[in-house]
């Protein structure tokens, strides 16, 4: 199942200067999914990091791989209207920077759901390689 950014944000409650998915190309519903994000040099986020030598914060990099996972996790009627809350993150690597020009293909797959808690890992790539990896542990709450 592939979704556009609008049907993304029919799922999530992410919008712009947030939104970090520009399609899911595949999705298993409560299992995983995989998204796309291209990198431009438009990000409002090169700006001031760093102005020299842009790179995408590692954080973004991580709440784009969240949103990943949270499609995956929110797609299914029962859960649509619900938010995820980061409620911790482990195992967390930076393997290489990501810079303006790099598409990132991002992984994520639920692990466990249990009752309003869950845990996704998930990796983005840029060019076959690795760029990221971690683990979200998370809580589902009501908007």
């Amino acid at each position: 199942m592939i979704l556009s950014s609008t049907e993304i944000q029919e799922v999530i409650p992410h919008r712009f200067p947030m939104l970090l998915v520009d399609r899911i190309v595949e999705l298993e519903p409560m299992k995983r999914a995989v998204g796309i994000k291209n990198v431009t040099i438009n990000e409002h986020f090169f700006m001031g990091h760093f102005p020299e030598k842009p790179v995408m914060p590692g954080v973004l990099i991580l709440e784009a791989m969240a949103q990943v996972g949270g499609v995956a996790m929110l797609y299914p009627e029962e859960y649509r209207g619900k938010l995820a809350f980061f409620a911790g993150m482990d195992r967390v690597k930076f393997r290489k920077p990501v810079t303006p020009g790099d598409q990132l293909y991002m992984v994520a797959e639920i692990i466990k759901l249990r009752g309003s808690a869950g845990k996704v890992w998930a990796q983005a790539f840029v060019e076959g390689q690795v760029v990221a990896e971690a683990e979200f542990l998370f809580a589902l709450t009501s908007r």
